[in-house]
């Protein structure tokens, strides 16, 4: 049935819609039923514009068409009268979801084209009937689009000749009747639809497998004739790239539907520009009109619009109007803008920003527009894209590096050994690991594009390549690209979008601070990073790794010259020659977060990592240290465990070698002293890490404890510090109560707890993941988003028995799921103080827990 009016209430109120609706300013219509192209086309329709008779055939309707139940065309044709021209449209419930190309000038056969001759001119009439051949031909009859070629102007010969090609290659004369054109129209249109790769391509951007797909018919405003102006255009009112004011667009006479952009010629400018002519000074009154729907569009549809419109005969339609393209930057400019101007309320403003839109303007990004070579994929790792030439160590990308040359450091996977390299790599890509390995968490601490994983490659070290999967061998010194993002690895250097960080982002991050409800830390291990947190103000720091701190500069020479200590006071005295490094490390870090928080984990590596694993390191080390080689060998087995993971590390080492976690709170506390006397005041923060039992609490806090004492008495000056325990092991959860009695805050490492939890390397899980998540193993990688089922019940549970042991103990998470909206979602619901992630991942969580936040007051 076609809907002439807004119909029965009852209709609308059961949420039922007609199959075939005319667009009024009345109908039933939503962009569930009919998609967004034929909602806007209403709302255009309520503020008055100057639409052209549309007809909408919602989901439902199409689906039929599909399956070869065809609506009335007698009724859909009712509304354009006698010898109707139109067009069709898709109309999908979101734009980016795409869908089959418009056909125009539906309609057109060989008495319409006698007719049209008086009109418009045989010239334009000739050259509608043509496009329409041509378009019907390859969009609707499926043919070869390789026979039906036609000039820009193409004339009544090439009419026929189209006309007989048709015929040829269909085995039938083109149809004549309007409404079979009609007809094999919408029904080529709704199969395409449902096509495989048409389903692919928008289930990839997101769209549910089932979305559905809405038709619009409408009347064509020709843009073609000989009385007065006739043309078509675009406009927008704001920039794609930067979301700034600005009038884009182009107009081009005798024209239909986009025709004037791109690269045509006779296209001319909107507004006066003194490289041509232009519309503005071509039909001064019909721009201003266009001018006036920016303000209208703002204020009623809430949004930036690209409107599309045709001139026939000196009278303006507007055809269709969809928001406008627009770059993560500009999203965000335009979100801002409308709230600033009051279109929207701020809370809109941050609920329309996706937090993947922040990490695109934080990070350079392949230019959407530019050509990619893929040669391998791996895991997204750290977002962000960069270009360099390939290096298979950290020696060569320092080397690259002092050359001016930016590199990319290859790896099987990375140890500590490579960190100076990462420093000055433009990009890292692994063969193993996964989103929580070394590469990972050191890349997205640094902001350095990560891609690990990426198992289907082969790495050559000796030789100096490395294999892609298709056969292609890239050597060293050769440029690759590394995208981050996406987790692709492309050959050469394809254009690159710098980052941009203006204005707009503050500002809407600044409104996040004031809807989100709870902290938001950063997890930063040496200055510089402390550096970025600050610049996302970060609320302080939720984890620093102090073990990072030991690679910097000469410091891996004092580890191992300490780890070939003898006894007790040598590794003393070797410490003591670290102390005022760390000092000083501690005491910039305090000056840089300037009184906010900052929770230091104690020494955490496994002290193998210190060492060198192949003979050329070896003898190195034994000529550093004037040892025989066979006792650097020796040692280096000595220190080598089945699974370093589980193994000498966290406060197993502060047990056996209490030495070092001494040295460090002693470098702690006399930082805090030294940032005291510059007026920065700061409580530190100790944490523990891999507690598993009470008593490792008990007997590293009284050690602490003493180590802060004696720097009060040695100083004269008092201070504060809080000491707590970082939960990795599932015991640890279970043993909360006991635990909290004796820390002051439980922060929960999820990267060590869901590894512990599954059972699973988080190294090398990166092998199998895809394949478990494919076939519903797992939802997801359980590294990648946190397991709020299994991991999370460890963590509900270790919060609550904490709780009972320690009213006030505060909680938090500080693995690598803690910036993502899952991990901050379940921590609001748990009643967690704060979560900690990686800098540059800080702006993204802000505006995940206001956007978590809001929802829940929707909600309500």
């Amino acid at each position: 049935m076609l809907r002439l009016n807004n119909g029965n209430a009852a209709v609308q109120k059961h949420n039922t819609f007609d199959d075939v609706t005319l667009i009024t300013p009345t109908a039933a219509m939503s962009p569930a039923a009919h998609g967004n192209r034929a909602k806007c086309l209403q709302r255009l329709i309520r503020l008055d514009m100057p639409v052209p008779t549309t007809v909408a055939l919602s989901f439902d309707a199409v689906r039929k068409v599909a399956a070869g139940e065809m609506p009335d065309m007698a009724q859909i044709l009712a509304p354009f009268g006698d010898l109707p021209l139109l067009s069709v449209r898709p109309s999908s419930q979101s734009l980016d979801w795409g869908g089959p190309a418009a056909v125009l000038n539906i309609g057109m056969n060989d008495q319409r084209l006698e007719a049209m001759k008086d009109e418009v001119g045989e010239a334009a009439a000739i050259a509608l009937y043509a496009r329409f051949v041509h378009s019907y031909a390859i969009e609707v009859a499926r043919l070869e689009p390789e026979v039906f070629t036609l000039p820009a102007k193409p004339t009544m010969a090439d009419l026929t000749s189209a006309l007989e090609t048709y015929e040829f290659e269909a085995d039938e004369p083109f149809p004549q009747d309007p409404a079979q054109q009609l007809s094999d129209v919408l029904r080529s249109m709704a199969r395409a639809w449902g096509g495989t790769s048409a389903r692919l391509l928008r289930e990839a951007k997101g769209a549910p497998a089932n979305a559905g797909l809405g038709l619009v018919v409408q009347k064509m405003a020709l843009g073609v004739g000989s009385s007065g102006e006739c043309g078509s255009g675009v406009i927008q009112y704001v920039d794609s790239e930067t979301g700034l004011p600005m009038v884009k667009g182009r107009y081009l006479g005798q024209s239909q539907g986009r025709a004037a952009l791109g690269d045509v010629e006779g296209a001319i400018y909107l507004t006066k520009d003194p490289r041509g002519s232009s519309l503005e000074e071509l039909c001064p009154e019909i721009f201003a009109e266009l001018l006036s729907y920016h303000d209208i569009c703002c204020r009623r549809l809430k949004e930036e619009m690209e409107v599309s419109f045709t001139i026939e005969n000196d009278h303006l339609n507007v055809l269709d109007a969809i928001t406008v393209k627009r770059s993560s930057r500009a999203a965000v400019q335009i979100a801002v803008s409308l709230a600033e101007n009051e279109f929207i309320p701020r809370e809109e403003a941050v609920m329309r920003i996706a937090p993947a839109a922040l990490s695109e303007m934080l990070h350079r990004q392949i230019d959407p527009e530019a050509e990619r070579d893929v040669i391998v994929r791996g895991i997204p790792a750290s977002p962000g894209a960069a270009t360099g030439r390939i290096v298979f160590s950290a020696q060569e990308a320092q080397a690259s590096a002092a050359r001016g040359e930016p590199c990319i450091l290859v790896r099987r996977e990375t140890t500590p050994d490579d960190i100076r390299g990462m420093h000055v790599a433009q990009a890292v890509l692994t063969v193993r690991g996964g989103v929580t390995s070394h590469a990972a968490v050191i890349g997205r601490g640094l902001g350095l594009p990560c891609v690990v994983g990426a198992s289907d490659l082969t790495v050559h070290r000796k030789r100096g390549s490395m294999t892609c999967p298709n056969g292609r061998v890239f050597k060293k010194g050769e440029t690759i690209t590394v995208d981050g993002t996406t987790g692709e690895i492309l050959a050469g250097s394809p254009k690159m979008m710098e980052a941009a960080l203006d204005g707009g982002f503050q500002t809407l991050l600044a409104w996040a601070d004031e809807f989100r409800d709870i902290g938001v830390r950063a997890n930063a291990d040496t200055v510089a990073d402390a550096t970025t947190a600050e610049m996302f103000a970060a609320e302080g720091v939720g984890l620093c790794r102090t073990e990072h701190m030991f690679f910097e500069g000469d410091r891996i020479g004092l580890m191992q010259e300490m780890i070939f200590a003898e006894t007790e006071e040598d590794r003393r005295a070797v410490l003591e020659r670290l102390l005022p490094l760390l000092r000083a490390d501690f005491t910039a870090l305090f000056k840089i977060m300037d009184g906010k928080p900052v929770c230091m984990r104690l020494f955490d590596m496994p002290l193998h990592e210190f060492l060198p694993f192949d003979k050329a390191g070896q003898r190195d080390l034994a000529a550093q240290l004037g040892l025989p080689l066979p006792n650097v060998v020796d040692r280096v087995q000595a220190l080598s465990e089945y699974n370093p993971m589980l193994g000498m590390r966290g406060i197993r080492q502060g047990i056996a070698l209490p030495e070092i976690y001494e040295m460090q709170a002693r470098a702690i506390f006399e930082a805090a002293v030294a940032a005291a006397k510059d007026g920065v005041v700061i409580a530190p923060e100790i944490m523990i890490p891999l507690i598993s039992a009470m008593k490792e609490v008990e007997l590293m806090k009284a050690r602490i404890d003493a180590v802060a004492v004696a720097v009060q008495a040695e100083t004269k000056t008092d201070f504060d510090f809080k000491l707590g325990v970082m939960v990795e092991t599932p015991r640890a959860a279970l043993r909360a109560e006991d635990i909290a009695q004796h820390a002051q805050f439980l922060s929960f490492g999820t990267n060590d707890l869901t590894q512990m939890t599954y059972g699973l390397s988080r190294d090398d899980a990166g092998r199998f993941m895809s394949a478990y998540v494919q076939q519903g193993v797992y939802e997801e990688d359980p590294f990648h988003t946190l397991d709020t089922e299994g991991v999370g019940e460890l963590l509900s549970i270790g919060a609550a028995r904490g709780r009972q042991g320690r009213p006030d103990v505060v909680l938090s998470i500080c693995g690598e799921h803690g910036g993502s909206a899952a991990a901050i979602a379940f921590c609001r619901r748990e009643a967690f103080d704060y979560v900690s992630c990686s800098p540059f991942r800080v702006p993204l969580a802000r505006l995940s827990a206001a956007q978590i936040a809001l929802a829940e007051r929707i909600q309500r």
